[in-house]
Formats: C-alpha cells, structure tokens, sequence
C-alpha cells in the first residue's frame, strides 16, 4: 500500500514492518521493506534513514553495494523468547497506541500535520491533504519554510521564516495560536488558512515535534472582507438613448427609483420600479416598446406615483450593476432644462470601466458623468443576504418590493409564487423561514433577545 493511501503517518507503517515479524530485530534489505509496503525503493530508503537519526531503526552494509536495517532489541517490548508463533502478526501494547493515535489523527476534521526540530515534516493526516491539494508524500517531503509554499500576510506581504509560528515555536518552546496567513496551492488559487502550533517536549523539556492544526477559512476571511468593507463608488451617468423614452412620455419632472432587482431561476430578473411623473399607461406604453422587457405588472398607483413590477431578460442596465455586486438607484430629471441623470452605485473596489463597457453593449453613447466613493453601513443587510439561501432571499425580496407586507396588500401570495416559478406553499415556506433568520439575527445572534 502506498503511504498516499495509508491511515497511518509513513514512518509507523515502515516501523510495522518489522514490528509485526516474529523477529522484529531480523535485519531487512531496503528491497524487502520496499516491497512489503509497495512503495519504491528511493522512498523507503530516505525514510528508513531518518528512522536510523531517530534511534529506531540501526542499519550497518551488507556486501558492496547493500544494506541491511533492523530494530533495536532494547525498543521491542516483548523479546523474541516469549513470542509465540501464534502471536508474531500482533504488535506490542505500545505499537498498537500509536497507531490508534495516528488513526485519530487522520481521522480528525482539523488538518494537522507534525515538523521536526530540523523543520522536515514528518506527517501530515488526510484532512491536510485535501486543504494544501497536495499528497501526503509531497507535503512530508517539503521543511515548512520552504519558499514553495508561498506563505503571504494579508496585505501581500511574504511572512519570513523567523516569524512562521513553527519557528516561534521551536524557540520559545511555546504554542503559537491564531495564526493566519494566505497560502498559495499547486493550482494557482490561494487559501486563507488560521493555524495553531503547539510543541511537543521530550523528557528533557525540549521540543521533540511540532503539531500544527490548521483550517482552510477562505469562506469566513471573504464574509469578514465584505461585512467590514463599506465602501461605495457613487456613479452618474447620461445618455439620450437611454432617457428619450421615458422622456418623451414625461409631463414635466421625471423620478424613476429602481427599488428592487431579483433575479430568477430562469435568468431572467423582476425589477420593481417607482415612478413620478410618467402617466401609468405612458409607462407601459414605454415597457411594452422596450427590447428587454417581457411583461410589466402595475402595483400601485396613487396621484403622480406609480409602482411597476417588469419582467426583463438580460441584459439591462439594472442587471448589468446586480451582476457587479451594485445597483441602479434612479434615473432623475428635477426640470426640463436639467440634464437627465442616472445614478448607480458600486463596490469601492469595482472599476466602473467594467460596467461602462458592458453598457455601452446597450447604449452607445452612455458616458460617466461624475463619480465618488461613500462609506455607508450595510451590515445588517449582508448579514441576512449570508444566513439566507438564494430560494428564501428572492422570496423576502419579491413579497417586499411587490407590496405582499402593505395593508392592503398589492400583491397575494398566488401573485408573487407565479413570479417565482414556484407553488404557493413552496412560496410561503420559503417566506416563512426567511422571516425566522431574519429576526434570528435581529434578536439572537446580536444578543437582544436574551433579557436581563
């Protein structure tokens, strides 16, 4: 079996070789154990010798150009005179402890792997294979300071060897806990990874290993990166191919407010649009003439407000800023003789030439106008978007926006499922645990729930 493939760290499964023979201290050929455990000979032999560093193995020549291994009399537990050829396939009480140890190792849902004063890394379990995408050979066969690791701070910044945990460690003789960095994987792709490192000593205090436990939480530095990153680009845009419809069926001042995009399964989106200004049927006149629009749904109307719910494929312009993390807020002109302006807004670290170049697909002459960065909270909001899943979110979203919470309500449950593409009671279902998470996160993950 292939140390690749093996529950057990390599150096105990060459061990086991001559642990588990009637004669543990027979002496063995490099070919023998090669063989025994299906590995190639190169391999073996750098194993067998570290095993000789350790003091558990001794090796001396044999012939010109052989050599020969065996384990120490004074490290069998049970001498040979008391082994019975019934019991020579079973090892010692303390062969059969490390290997239950090394089994739970490899078993634990915390990649872990174990480095060596000389900073070699002796194991690394299952869980550690899958994390660094490397197998366990490569990475046994890496130091921890080797610069193929790629090791960088969050900033970019490489972490030097004197300020790897590891080396804290093997210092001071201390564990190191929380320790995070990037690291580069053998694909290209980087991984945020949080480690703790502790020592192992010998009797005489020293450290003997170091073990470190380490998770991938690439997914928690992404949510920490978006939940503390309030940043906003502010854009303003013009263009008379885009405005002369609505412009055309205004009386005089014009506000379009995008209130709501939500995208569905399909791929096709319901944008929920507030207008003044714009005559009801003039509006649906200008939806119907739209190339992207596949139905409109009047919601409300009260005075010079209207509210729409339309039904667009891609692309459009409001779709265009969703696919970018941003939004489009409005489409305002206050006077005839004003300049009509669309504002829109963007992650501060989203450049707005991205999004102008695929407007520019739509509209020819779309131009920036003005732009500005703006700091303005939006956890609660991300916080909920994370908990939710995509189902729930649209649900919330849509009976929001299409008037489901308004008393009246302008929309009925069958409406809104329709919408969706879903049944009524999928739709509620969904609805309904959207409501608990939300206040959930409201009441008990902030702590307000519990009284005093």
């Amino acid at each position: 079996m292939s140390s690749s493939d093996s529950s057990r760290d390599v150096y105990s499964e060459t061990l086991a070789v001559f642990d588990q023979r009637y004669k543990p201290f027979e002496p063995l050929t490099t070919p023998e154990i090669a063989e025994s455990l299906d590995t190639p000979r190169r391999t073996v032999y750098k194993r067998l010798e570290k095993l000789v560093d350790r003091g558990e193995l001794k090796t001396k020549k044999a012939g010109a150009n052989a050599r020969v291994w065996w384990r120490p009399a004074s490290l069998i537990d049970q001498p040979s005179a008391k082994r019975s050829p019934d019991t020579q396939s079973t090892p010692s009480q303390s062969i059969q402890d490390r290997n239950l140890i090394e089994r739970i190792l490899d078993a634990s849902p915390v990649s872990i792997v174990v480095v060596e004063p000389s900073g070699e890394i002796s194991f690394a379990n299952k869980r550690a294979e899958e994390t660094l995408d490397l197998d366990r050979d490569e990475i046994t066969s890496r130091t921890y300071r080797q610069p193929e690791w790629n090791i960088t701070y969050d900033d970019g910044t490489p972490v030097p060897v004197d300020e790897h945990p590891v080396t804290r460690v093997l210092e001071t003789g201390e564990p190191d806990y929380g320790f995070e960095h990037w690291i580069e994987l053998p694909n290209g792709t980087e991984r945020w990874l949080s480690s703790n490192s502790a020592p192992v000593p010998n009797e005489d205090g020293d450290v003997e290993y170091v073990v470190v436990g380490f998770e991938d939480a690439t997914s928690l530095k992404e949510r920490e990166d978006k939940l503390t990153s309030d940043r906003r680009r502010l854009l303003e845009l013009h263009s008379e191919e885009l405005f002369q419809p609505y412009l055309a069926a205004a009386d005089d001042e014009v506000h379009i407010d995008v209130d709501e995009v939500v995208t569905l399964s399909d791929g096709t989106a319901l944008q929920y649009i507030t207008t003044t200004g714009i005559p009801a049927k003039a509006l649906r006149d200008v939806f119907e003439r739209h190339f992207a629009v596949l139905d409109a749904r009047l919601l409300s109307l009260a005075e010079e407000h209207c509210r729409y719910e339309v039904h667009v494929e891609a692309p459009t312009l409001p779709l265009i800023f969703d696919d970018h993390g941003g939004r489009v807020n409005a489409f305002v002109r206050s006077r005839t003789d004003e300049t009509p302006i669309l504002t829109g807004v963007l992650p501060g670290d989203v450049d707005p030439r991205t999004v102008l170049q695929e407007a520019r697909q739509l509209y020819s002459d779309i131009e920036l106008e003005s732009q500005e960065l703006r700091y303005t909270p939006r956890l609660l909001y991300d916080i909920v978007e994370e908990s939710l899943t995509d189902k729930q979110f649209a649900a919330l979203r849509t009976a929001y926006y299409g008037g489901y919470f308004t008393t009246p309500r302008t929309s009925t449950g069958d409406e809104l499922a329709d919408q969706l593409g879903i049944t009524r009671q999928a739709f509620h279902q969904h609805l309904r645990k959207a409501e608990q998470t939300v206040y959930e996160q409201l009441f008990e993950a902030s702590g307000k729930g519990i009284l005093d």
